[in-house]
């Protein structure tokens, strides 16, 4: 077949080794030099990357694009099918704040949508719009910039003004407007350099109206908060606070009920927050309770109280302490929901007389909500074998609805109104289909596979209903495995063009995630990161030895961290997979983790370890890293993708994995690189264009799948 046997010479990357001694030990890059030294200024102008480094990324994106030349009307096809899954004049469920509601609608042919609100007493008549973010596309289109990206929205307490953050570069890096909504005038220039988040103080009382940002160093970490008076135009803008760590990321947020303004500083195990009242945000933050190793917290305000969801004294699935807010320090946390080992908390929100929990126990998440006169419980799930539910959130404390999402692999998306006095549960919205759906023609299972240490691996599978375990099935197995990060069991469109075509479709719920809980992501970190790998693999093994699918007839299929995954896999079990589909993969792990001058690199060490001071971390790290361990072998067709301003996984990373296992490949298949010039971590961005890339992956996935008969 053309994909495996293409005549078309793949591009030869020089080779200019380096070598890096490192705590007494010395490892050996031929691909270094694919890092541009100029890298963070290639992240906001592209046009400054090396001409050898930009040539080698053409020369790879027309490798892939001649190899991919044969599967140009399947892209179509699967495209269109994908397209006509999805509601062209779709509108989100308006989301009441005061006098008004506030919602997100596309129009038809839009590619992201407008933001507008209507009054909350005519939530079905005329619609104000505060955003048209496809106008607003177009116009920085015209100015050069091809990428275009909403970070967040905020419209201020008094509802007059209105904050946005904007992404041009796929950077991460969002210049944030005000809006005057009552003239639609912006109110002074942007502000630059910010990480996208929004908060507004509580002060138009006092003839004020103070927006917190934050701010991202030079470095591309969120490290700065920042407050203006965005009402006065001889005011500066003041920081707020400055993180001294670079192993923290900060972040901002309100309290549930808006009487704080959040300063969150955070790495992947422990947590720091700071307040300020709403009402003054001129006033200096309060640490409310200092940061330790591996402790977790986050506070619910309610009343006179702090509500604390932590993993304090050793709660490993986290518990719910309360405190009063005169007294936020850790001495005064009492318990109030105690640890149930094996139920995850997830998330919590308070309301004026309840108190909601997202739990998750047996890989399955349940909403509970207890009334806090009564202190009762009541519990909200559903029946299915595998489902997603969520807490949708809202702008209102003083309310008794809570909103929620639940959708299944075969169930689409539904929006649910419960009202938490009555237990009336009411229908908002129901995801549709446009091309049709029926449920009844999937089915679902939620299986365990046993791994080769004795756990029990969840795996979620969904297949044509009538589907025939007789082995001859491709499969797309689907894993991610890191940060306690759980792959929801929802319902997903784009899959089933794959589905409709004869795959079974498998989530392998593997260590390093929190589907069995928090235990289960510590067991799949560190020193037994290998665990996260191995899971992957038996899965695969026992889907085969159930008859879903055969070995070799299995395309593994993971991004980001998952491309690690896959990367990882494929080095220990190369025969076991049909291909491979690594989206922008952190496959570099070793290098990326020695260079602290990465935007992710100092956060990222309690993940991974530190090999620039630790022999264990060091040598674990160098034990599975995709790159380091490629080796001589009869690789599968392997599809990896980059983009170009990625701050996440930077693109060089698969860049020289490509180079690497190309020099390493035994066998007659390719290795393609597909860079996207003007996207980064999250690709391309409308709702449209992204169907593309979509359809693109799944194009060479069945078409490696053709080698299989």
């Amino acid at each position: 077949m053309p994909l495996l046997h293409s005549k078309t010479a793949p591009p030869v990357a020089q080779k200019r080794p380096e070598t890096t001694a490192q705590l007494g030990r010395e490892r050996h890059d031929d691909y270094a030099w694919l890092k541009d030294d100029n890298w963070r200024k290639v992240m906001d102008d592209p046009s400054l990357l090396d001409k050898d480094i930009h040539a080698h990324l053409d020369a790879e994106n027309d490798y892939t694009k001649a190899l991919m030349s044969g599967t140009k009307d399947l892209q179509v096809e699967i495209f269109s099918e994908m397209k006509g899954r999805i509601k062209d004049d779709d509108s989100s469920v308006p989301s009441p704040d005061g006098s008004y509601a506030y919602a997100h609608r596309y129009r038809t042919g839009d590619q992201h949508g407008e933001y507008y609100r209507t009054k909350r007493a005519d939530i079905g008549g005329s619609r104000e719009t505060l955003l048209d973010a496809d106008a607003l596309a177009l116009m920085y289109k015209k100015q050069g910039f091809s990428f275009f990206d909403i970070g967040s929205l905020a419209h201020s307490d008094d509802h007059k003004y209105l904050a946005y953050a904007v992404d041009v570069q796929g950077a991460e890096r969002y210049d944030v407007t005000v809006l005057n909504l009552q003239t639609g005038a912006p109110i002074g220039k942007p502000i630059e350099n910010t990480a996208g988040d929004l908060v507004w103080a509580d002060d138009a009382a006092k003839n004020c109206l103070t927006l917190f940002w934050v701010e991202r160093d030079d470095n591309n970490r969120p490290s700065k908060v920042w407050r203006k008076n965005i009402l006065d135009k001889t005011a500066k803008p003041v920081m707020v606070y400055d993180e001294p760590d670079a192993g923290f990321f900060v972040s901002l947020g309100g309290s549930d009920t808006g009487d704080y303004v959040e300063i969150s500083c955070h790495d992947h195990t422990s947590s720091e927050i700071w307040i300020i009242p709403a009402k003054t945000p001129e006033t200096p933050p309060v640490c409310t309770e200092p940061r330790q190793h591996n402790r977790e917290y986050d506070l619910h305000d309610h009343a006179d109280d702090f509500y604390v969801l932590t993993n304090e004294s050793g709660a490993t699935d986290f518990k719910i302490m309360r405190t009063k807010q005169a007294a936020p320090g850790a001495e005064h946390w009492q318990d109030f929901i105690p640890h149930t080992p094996g139920t995850l908390i997830i998330g919590l929100e308070t309301y004026e007389n309840h108190l909601v929990r997202l739990e998750r126990k047996d890989a399955l998440p349940r909403i509970v909500i207890r009334d806090l006169t009564t202190n009762t419980e009541t519990t909200i799930d559903f029946a299915e074998d595998a489902y997603a539910l969520g807490l949708v959130g809202g702008y209102e404390f003083k309310t008794n609805i809570v909103r929620f999402s639940y959708s299944s692999p075969t169930t689409p998306g539904q929006i649910f109104d419960y009202n938490m006095e009555t237990g009336e549960r009411i229908l908002r919205k129901t995801t549709e289909v446009p091309s049709g759906h029926n449920p009844q023609d999937y089915t679902t299972k939620r299986i365990q596979i046993t791994a080769r240490d004795g756990e029990e691996i969840p795996v979620t599978l969904i297949m044509r209903t009538g589907f025939k375990n007789d082995g001859k099935a491709p499969c797309l197995l689907y894993g991610y495995g890191s940060y306690g990060i759980t792959i929801p069991a929802s319902f997903r469109t784009n899959i089933l063009s794959l589905i409709d075509r004869g795959f079974v479709y498998a989530i392998a719920h593997i260590r390093g995630g929190k589907a069995k809980g928090y235990d289960w992501y510590t067991k799949g970190k560190l020193a037994t990161k290998h665990k996260t790998f191995d899971d992957f693999v038996d899965v695969g093994h026992g889907l085969a030895a159930l008859n879903y699918t055969s070995e070799g007839r299995i395309i593994a299929h993971g991004g980001s961290a998952g491309g690690l995954l896959v990367g990882a896999a494929l080095n220990q079990a190369p025969e076991l997979f049909g291909g491979v589909i690594a989206a922008v993969p952190f496959v570099d792990v070793l290098n990326t983790m020695s260079d602290e001058s990465l935007p992710l690199t100092p956060p990222e060490w309690p993940e991974w370890g530190n090999p620039l001071t630790s022999d264990t971390a060091y040598d674990t790290i160098a034990s599975y890293c995709p790159y380091t361990n490629t080796v001589d072998a009869n690789y599968p067709p392997v599809l990896i993708t980059a983009g170009l301003t990625d701050p996440r996984v930077t693109y060089w990373e698969p860049a020289k994995w490509a180079a690497k296992l190309r020099d390493h490949q035994k066998g007659p298949a390719p290795i393609m690189l597909k860079t996207n010039m003007d996207a980064g971590h999250q690709g391309e961005p409308g709702r449209y264009d992204s169907l593309k890339e979509t359809a693109f992956e799944y194009a060479f996935a069945l078409k490696v799948a053709e080698s299989f008969e």
